[in-house]
């Protein structure tokens, strides 16, 4: 009966003392214990030199060395799913130095030349007319104009203290109070602020750390002024009976 013929190539997980990560590799047994180590160098960043190669099992348990540079992979009782577990044996390395970042020094390029650069996105968005570098027509322009003055007309037209009703998109409309109309840090164009009658907001009335009004946490909301609606708009009656609480 013949015997049953081992594969040439075995899957093995790599590990090394210098760094926290595992990688999966598939080795052929007949290359060269030297001939892994020169490939372990390049995956472990361990010089080939200094290292040694320890076989574990699937469990971690130490079987063996890899001490004889000339013994083929196939020599030793390396099996799927086993670790190759790479040792330094430099004493001037320091365990975690290849993955400690803070001393490598960083490479920051100035606004100017990165202008200056021709293979950039910013170039290939400039050389496309795209995003910030698109042409508005003059058509465009006028059209911006219209819609900024439209939107500070509805602004000056709202009055803080009055009772409104917000209604954005398809969500159902939400009562409060107006409580700011003005310009803001955070975006563009004019805003109302709202105190809500009930906890429907997103704020307490500040945004980015710069208060405009102050209300309760998830009271306060800023809306476009054309969502917002002022006038007889009664604070609803949550249909609580006298003797409720």
């Amino acid at each position: 009966m013949a015997g049953v013929s081992t594969p040439p190539v075995v899957s093995v997980q790599i590990s090394s003392s210098m760094t926290s990560f595992t990688a999966e590799k598939r080795l052929e047994r007949g290359e060269t214990i030297s001939t892994l180590k020169g490939r372990l160098e390049l995956i472990t960043g361990c010089s080939a030199l200094t290292m040694e190669v320890q076989l574990l099992d699937r469990d971690g348990k130490l079987l063996c060395i890899l001490n004889n540079d000339s013994a083929f992979l196939g020599a030793y009782p390396v099996e799927d799913n086993m670790r190759l577990h790479v040792v330094d044996k430099d004493p001037t390395k320091k365990v975690g130095e290849f993955e400690d970042v803070s001393a490598v020094e960083k490479y920051e390029m100035t606004t100017e030349d990165y202008a200056k650069r021709t293979d950039s996105v910013r170039a290939f968005m400039q050389r496309n007319k795209m995003g910030q570098f698109k042409e508005e027509t003059p058509e465009e322009i006028q059209q911006k104009k219209e819609r900024a003055q439209m939107e500070e007309d509805a602004a000056k037209a709202i009055t803080v203290g009055l009772r409104c009703e917000v209604t954005v998109g398809n969500a159902a409309p939400r009562r409060g109070v107006v409580m700011y109309v003005g310009k803001t840090d955070f975006k563009p164009g004019w805003w109302v602020g709202v105190k809500y009658d009930e906890p429907v907001g997103k704020n307490d009335g500040s945004v980015a750390g710069k208060r405009y009004f102050s209300c309760p946490a998830k009271y306060g909301g800023f809306i476009k002024p054309k969502d917002v609606a002022v006038g007889d708009f009664p604070e609803e009656d949550l249909g609580f009976e006298d003797d409720e609480m």
